[in-house]
């Protein structure tokens, strides 16, 4: 059992490797990824076109449990009821 445990590493790389290969096949040739801060499409025959810089990220503790927030936006308001029906 731990001869196999030690092997997850290994088999997750190629898993991922594999999975690359077959979205790039069955997208026509085009991923879009990060790559050193940057968001790049790669194609196929190995070119590589920068869509965007990417903001710095920000450094957490290991452990810390972030929560979503709700929206800050207030919810739309519904017509006053004297006002004209839209047609």
């Amino acid at each position: 059992m731990q001869r196999a445990e030690q092997r997850i590493p290994e088999l997750a790389s190629k898993a991922g490797h594999a999975a690359y290969k077959t979205a790039l096949a069955r997208t026509g040739g085009a991923v879009v990824k990060t790559s050193q801060g940057l968001l790049v499409e790669r194609r196929l025959d190995g070119s590589c076109t920068v869509l965007k810089q990417l903001p710095l990220g920000q450094r957490v503790q290991p452990g810390l449990v972030l929560k979503r927030s709700k929206s800050i936006d207030p919810p739309a308001k519904p017509p006053p009821a004297d006002a004209p029906a839209a047609v």
